[in-house]
């Protein structure tokens, strides 16, 4: 029993979406107290109502917007080591079913019941982000779960995602146990080298595995432009499906880097030109000189990383579906997508539209979708739809 468990309480009136099931707690809904504001952050607590309710055992930081995290419904849950072995079990046990190989985002924070945990699986190589206070506090016990359940041979700490700053984190990577090197990403047949100590991220962006798949099954006997192509993902797994010229752009030497060396180990080396620049500009220049592609992949990161830069993001996804239809040679594909969290769905197509109405092409959607299913989400916390992605065919 926890019984000695702090209780934080929750403000007449305002435990309405705690009650239906949200997972958080902000923290103008909670009696910030002078005990609860000396609390560090991190602690576990006892969430209740100003009527005595109890709302479960929680993740507190007096000193974040997002005040508290439910981890269980029980108050007097453990969240101890065999707790965290459990739930970890319990997401290894949904992925195995999901995947034949062990390649995969492992677990999804809220959505896995480890609200600001992102753990993501190269094989016998692990890759942690702890991104709240507790989950940083929780480390050690995470680490220990994880080699009692798949015994990796590494397991690195990607802890420079800049949320992080919220809860008054410093950004780190670093790694926790065993060894990293030669960490190799297995997808849709292919290999790719990952840098958990030096890429971005945790390394590779397990969520864009469907669409890697549907877009390279139309790339035989095409050209493809991979802009914004960090590791090259889209591009050469188009250029193994046969396509017959690839050009990957991206800004980053690093990434780039890496990806020419995933050319090589496909055996596409030959297939795929690599070009460093910005983006945006580099497809200005592109439509400038007339240039088609039988297939366009623009794969942008974030432009919204706050809500007051969402006006601003849907221009830029406007006019980057312009810039990307334009250079799609009649017939073709376009696959765009966003990764904002701040930008809804509908207003993500709605942007692409636009851009695309602006081409005066006639465009036909073909697919819509978010990311797969080892990013499951949290049914009460719409908010974490953030990657969006649109195929489109260009008469």
């Amino acid at each position: 029993m926890h019984q000695d468990r702090p209780i934080v309480r929750l403000l007449p009136g305002r435990d309405r979406r705690v009650k239906a099931g949200h997972p958080w707690a902000f923290s103008n809904e909670i009696a910030m107290t002078p005990a609860a504001k000396a609390l560090p952050p991190g602690t576990i607590v006892r969430l209740e109502g100003d009527d005595g309710v109890r709302h479960g055992a929680w993740h507190f930081n007096p000193h974040s917007l997002i005040g508290a995290r439910r981890l269980d419904t029980n108050p007097d849950a453990a969240c101890d080591g065999a707790w965290f072995r459990a739930r970890l079990a319990e997401a290894l046990s949904l992925r195995e079913r999901l995947f034949d190989t062990p390649q995969y985002r492992l677990v999804h924070a809220e959505a896995d019941g480890l609200p600001g945990l992102v753990v993501d699986r190269y094989g016998d190589v692990v890759a942690v982000q702890a991104n709240t206070a507790g989950m940083e506090a929780a480390t050690p016990l995470i680490v220990e779960a994880l080699a009692a359940l798949i015994a990796p041979r590494g397991i690195v700490a990607r802890n420079d995602s800049g949320v992080r700053k919220l809860e008054g984190l410093e950004e780190e990577v670093r790694l926790l146990a065993g060894d990293a090197a030669g960490a190799v990403v297995e997808e849709n047949g292919l290999r790719f080298p990952v840098d958990l100590l030096g890429g971005q991220k945790t390394g590779w962006f397990f969520d864009q595995r469907e669409h890697r798949a549907r877009v390279a099954r139309l790339a035989k006997g095409a050209t493809v432009l991979d802009a914004f192509c960090h590791t090259g993902g889209f591009g050469i797994g188009c250029a193994v499906a046969g396509a017959t010229q690839v050009t990957l752009l991206d800004r980053s030497e690093h990434a780039l880097a890496t990806a020419k060396e995933a050319a090589a180990m496909n055996g596409v080396a030959d297939r795929v030109a690599i070009q460093r620049g910005e983006a945006m500009e580099a497809l200005e220049r592109m439509v400038g000189a007339g240039q088609r592609f039988g297939v366009v992949i623009a794969d942008p990161p974030a432009f919204a990383k706050t809500r007051k830069d969402q006006p601003a993001a849907l221009r830029a996804y406007a006019k980057l579906a312009r810039l990307a239809a334009t250079l799609v040679e009649r017939g073709g594909f376009l696959f765009i997508a966003s990764c904002s969290h701040h930008v809804a769905p509908g207003e993500f197509a709605d942007a692409v539209a636009s851009g695309v109405h602006r081409t005066r092409r006639h465009a036909r959607i073909l697919h819509m979708s978010g990311a797969g299913p080892d990013h499951p989400l949290h049914p009460m916390l719409p908010e974490s739809q953030y990657l969006k992605g649109m195929l489109l065919h260009l008469g």
